[in-house]
């Protein structure tokens, strides 16, 4: 039996002058079959390459994010313990000028002493917590919110106040950004 003979173009002669036998035809039949499958296994190698590109963006996007909140829950959780050693110097301060700040001169040299110390402390401790981004909230004069309020007690609005207002603070809230470490405490108009 005689193979059938294809054609095969001759790019200098231009149509087909040689005849291609039927092993030549296979051969190239199966480069062809090789060629597809290496542009197929190609494209995969391709795209897990940018899937793995697109995994690890982001996982450093979320590593990126987990890290500043992991520090925000730092600088809130320092903001905590901190907070209570404040008040104490706080309420030291105005133990120690019960009167206001005209009183130091009356005192005897060892409390303006004592209580210039202390001053110097409060403010340090001050400086640290702002440096560290949390601030107080001293919310006198405003609107009562319960979200950034405790109501500890009311009294009744005298002429001229509004019902549901800030008229004294009884203890600073503070806040990091828009995170509340500890909401003020409050008495409010009724």
């Amino acid at each position: 039996m005689e193979e059938p003979v294809a054609s095969r173009q001759s790019p200098e002669n231009g149509p087909a002058t040689q005849p291609v036998s039927a092993e030549e035809e296979a051969m190239e039949q199966d480069l062809d079959a090789l060629v597809e499958d290496l542009k197929r296994e190609r494209d995969e190698y391709l795209e897990l390459a940018q899937r793995a590109r697109a995994d690890f963006e982001n996982y450093r996007k979320r590593a990126a994010r987990e890290g500043q909140d992991a520090l925000l829950r730092g600088k809130t959780e320092v903001g905590r313990a901190v907070l209570p050693a404040l008040d104490s110097l706080e309420r030291a301060l105005n133990a120690a000028h019960p009167g206001g700040p005209g009183r130091e001169a009356e005192e005897p040299s060892g409390y303006a002493s004592l209580a210039e110390g202390v001053a110097l402390v409060h403010r340090e401790l001050v400086a640290a917590l702002s440096a560290a981004g949390i601030e107080a909230i001293d919310p006198s004069g405003e609107p009562f919110d319960p979200i950034l309020h405790e109501a500890l007690s009311s009294r009744p609005a005298s002429d001229g106040e509004d019902s549901g207002v800030v008229v004294e603070t009884v203890q600073r809230g503070y806040r990091l950004g828009e995170t509340l470490i500890r909401p003020a405490r409050v008495v409010v108009t009724s």
